[in-house]
């Protein structure tokens, strides 16, 4: 299966070496009341121990080596997997990292500021910054671009989530491949869903479907950083961004882009009982491992629609798992 749809205008800095798997939650469907949740398998992947920023660094990664870059520059939270995956991409090309942190979550256990994708990231021998409390990553993400510049480097600097319109091309070539997918195992998904922090990766299954010229299935994100309607916002804006990349000229409506907050709880990165149920049923379940932050609450957001009744009898749904795992070993003193 072709991997690129979109290699003729938008070459990638490979990371990915296939298509990653689709397959149905066979155990959990069999508790469940007329809907099928198969899973997309974007957090098993090559390098890196996976997640859905591989898709987005390909077309970061290359754009940095096509202006020269020798440093890759970055920002998110203490666990942010982002930051990891950037870490883990640099390594893979040869070049120098240098990550950002800000401490998002009010979390202050030795495990949240020690293990999971921090962790990782001193294992990978990346240049951390860690902002003070209530400080600015995004002043020092400039004043470490200007520094490094200063000194004769060469950096590329990507916002939180790799979330730039090039990053989020790595989801509007995910949605043309999920549809390749489809046709090979003949089934019609009814919905996409996912969960949504920076918005990337939402903005570039709706840009690919726009550039498709296709109608459905409905892509739905559970929003877990910012509220529903300041995500609606920022994911419209950045689909619009990247479906003018991939050449669609018309305007995105805002009434096509579904997002919830039914599941983010208190806050991002805070813990909710109805995230927690989701990933131990599913770990019970299927032996699959969702993340405490983003895929937990979006799982959790899907089982509480499906209660509702909120998708047709008979739908299949795709649940397209972003990674963020390490991120478990974080929590481990949060744990019900």
């Amino acid at each position: 299966m072709k991997q690129n749809y979109l290699a003729d205008k938008f070459p990638v800095y490979p990371l990915i070496a296939i298509p990653t798997a689709i397959h149905p939650l066979t155990n959990l469907n069999r508790r469940l009341n007329g809907v099928n949740i198969y899973v997309k398998r974007d957090d098993v992947m090559d390098i890196g121990l996976g997640g859905n920023k591989l898709r987005k660094l390909e077309y970061l990664l290359h754009d940095a080596i096509s202006k020269g870059a020798d440093t890759l520059l970055t920002t998110g939270g203490i666990q942010s997997n982002h930051t990891r995956l950037t870490a883990t991409a640099a390594a893979r090309a040869g070049l120098a990292c240098e990550v950002v942190l800000s401490q998002l979550v009010p979390v202050k256990t030795a495990n949240y500021n020690q293990n999971g994708n921090i962790l990782l990231e001193k294992i990978l021998g990346v240049k951390m910054h860690i902002v003070p409390e209530n400080g600015s990553g995004a002043a020092v993400l400039e004043a470490r671009q200007a520094e490094l510049t200063a000194q004769g480097k060469h950096p590329y600097t990507m916002p939180m989530g790799g979330s730039s319109p090039i990053g989020a091309l790595g989801y509007a070539n995910c949605y043309l491949e999920i549809m390749a997918q489809s046709q090979e195992m003949d089934i019609t998904f009814s919905h996409i869903l996912l969960p949504n922090g920076s918005s990337g990766t939402h903005a570039g299954l709706l840009a690919g479907q726009k550039y498709a010229g296709h109608t459905g299935p409905q892509i739905r994100s559970y929003a877990v950083l910012a509220d529903e309607v300041t995500t609606k916002k920022a994911t419209l804006e950045k689909a619009n961004a990247t479906a003018n990349l991939l050449g669609y000229t018309k305007s995105i409506p805002a009434e096509e882009v579904f997002v919830s907050d039914s599941a983010r709880g208190e806050a991002y990165g805070i813990p909710t009982e109805a995230m927690w149920h989701a990933l131990k049923l599913l770990a019970s379940t299927e032996g699959i491992f969702l993340d405490p932050v983003y895929s937990g609450k979006a799982f959790a957001g899907m089982l509480a629609d499906i209660e509702q009744g909120r998708f047709p009898e008979g739908s299949n749904l795709l649940f397209v798992m972003t990674g963020g795992t390490p991120g478990l070993f974080a929590y481990q003193d949060l744990v019900e």
